[in-house]
């Protein structure tokens, strides 16, 4: 009988087992770009926009930050999974007594010494069933003066069985379902973090590489002012031209300077923040200077329809993810708050198999050879009057469902429209660079032009310089033009989702949440 007791327990255990690993979910915070990139401690950074990447990915203080939360997400699920792990104990107890008694027959005290050994040890489990098994072994050794000695050994299995509230492995693993689909969303979090930073230093990166042209734009707009003051000057002292035409170049020469110190101090600005991205090591690491190699794009590249950004964003935006899991996280809560307004009524069972001899051995070999047995049985009901607070949290938990299913259509109207606008924004972009390109030619046709007319006379300084000024501000929306193009497409890669993807950046959160308990 105790072999019995002993494969009963024993499959238990292999059910509770293989409900448990059905669905295990592992943390992961590795986030690694297609390349590392090392850098030296000193010097011009000589960066192109992946590398930036790729450093801003090994470096960036921000993100070593946030690569923690899903290891401590995954903590959680392991605490929740340790509610099912099985626990060894023992107990070992030795006694001693020593009283008077009086004998009846011949009124007379007489001494009795007694001594007592009792060890236990087991194994205790709850199981996702809603069963509490308890398996054990006793033995204990009793001998005294007026008795022979004697040892038993008792082999016992206790089971103690929900079969209303807190019964199936489907209510009671709802917390460890539900710290899983925490671990799930903390992988997506992070992915929507690092798609983040990316898009910050990518976008960083093209304002610099844009501000390091327009003051390349300025400077020579600066030195063309300064040129065309001091031919002035000269013709004003050969007498061919009036005094007051020197003005206006002059004017001109102070407004370029004027916008080159601006332009100068927006590219520090710039440096600064890519350089407090990027997190290059080093103690002056402010100080050093940033040369973007990666070349400005000249031509755009065709797009594809929304409805195809659409549905990427659908299976792959971080935040669409969570939300979905965030609804199956409150349809588990509904499964629990749902059980919860069953009556208590718990069956509990007890069954042990004796041997009794002079010792633990002998008693031990009588287990299985004599019909020495205890059997017990108990039901316990409970029940709340009004049970109000049951009812209230499963109120509660189905009103949280619905407003994650809310949560969750709005956030698939709003990725839409995300997308919908960032594509108009690349398309807007796209068709700027060759409009900014025709109207660079024109201004400039028109300047040469309005310097024709003024060596003959028919123009004056200040029409000149008009025409100069046109044509530095159409070089200038040329530079913002591609730097516009490159930003609109980052934003429409976050809109839709696939910025890492499109970049080779391994990070969590590239797949579909997994709630197989819902399949």
């Amino acid at each position: 009988m105790s072999r019995r007791i002993a494969a009963l327990a024993g499959l238990l255990l292999a059910t509770s087992a293989a409900s448990l690993t059905a669905a295990a979910v592992e943390a992961d915070n590795l986030v690694l770009p297609p390349e590392l990139t090392e850098v030296g401690a000193r010097g011009t950074l000589d960066l192109s926009v992946e590398e930036a990447v790729a450093l801003a990915i090994q470096h960036n203080a921000s993100l070593r930050a946030e690569r923690q939360q899903p290891i401590i997400a995954g903590t959680f699920a392991a605490v929740e999974r340790a509610v099912f792990d099985p626990s060894v104990f023992a107990t070992v107890e030795r006694s001693r007594e020593v009283t008077e008694r009086v004998s009846e027959d011949i009124q007379q005290n007489f001494d009795v010494r007694s001594e007592q050994e009792t060890a236990r040890a087991g194994l205790r489990q709850t199981l996702p069933t809603g069963t509490e098994l308890e398996i054990s072994l006793e033995q204990d050794l009793s001998e005294s003066n007026r008795s022979p000695r004697q040892a038993g050994t008792r082999a016992g299995l206790s089971i103690t069985q929900a079969l209303l509230r807190g019964f199936g492995i489907d209510t009671n693993l709802v917390a460890l379902r539900q710290a899983r689909a925490d671990v799930q969303a903390s992988a997506y979090e992070l992915r929507g973090f690092v798609t983040s930073l990316v898009a910050d230093v990518e976008s960083t990166y093209w304002d610099y590489l844009g501000a390091r042209r327009r003051i390349d734009i300025l400077e020579n707009a600066l030195e063309v002012a300064r040129r065309q003051s001091r031919e002035a000057r000269a013709r004003i002292e050969a007498g061919t031209v009036a005094e007051v035409e020197e003005a206006a170049f002059a004017a001109e020469a102070a407004r370029r300077r004027q916008d080159l110190i601006d332009g100068r101090a927006e590219a520090r600005r710039l440096r600064t923040r890519l350089l407090q991205l990027i997190s290059v090591p080093g103690r002056t690491r402010f100080e050093r200077a940033i040369e973007p190699t990666t070349p400005v794009a000249t031509e755009a590249a065709p797009l594809d329809t929304a409805g195809e950004y659409v549905d990427l964003a659908r299976r792959r935006r971080p935040e669409i993810n969570q939300a979905r899991l965030e609804l199956a996280r409150n349809e588990l809560e509904v499964v629990a708050t749902r059980n919860g307004l069953l009556p208590r009524l718990d069956l509990f069972v007890t069954l042990g198999q004796t041997g009794f001899g002079e010792n633990y051995g002998r008693a031990y070999d009588t287990l299985d050879n004599r019909n020495t047995y205890d059997l017990s049985g108990a039901l316990e009901f409970e029940y709340p009057l009004g049970n109000r607070a049951a009812r209230a949290r499963d109120r509660r938990a189905r009103a949280g469902r619905r407003q994650a299913e809310a949560s969750l259509e709005n956030l698939a109207g709003v990725i839409e429209s995300d997308v919908r606008y960032a594509l108009i924004e690349a398309d807007r972009a796209a068709a700027q660079i060759e409009a900014s390109a025709v109207t660079v030619r024109e201004r400039e046709r028109t300047l040469e032009a309005e310097r024709a007319r003024f060596e003959v006379g028919r123009s004056t300084a200040l029409l000149v310089a008009q025409a100069q000024r046109d044509l530095l501000t159409a070089r200038l929306d040329r530079i913002d033009a591609f730097i516009g193009y490159r930003q609109a497409l980052i934003e429409l890669y976050v809109a839709d989702g696939t910025l890492l993807t499109r970049r080779l950046i391994e990070a969590p959160g590239d797949r579909s949440p997994t709630t197989p308990w819902r399949d």
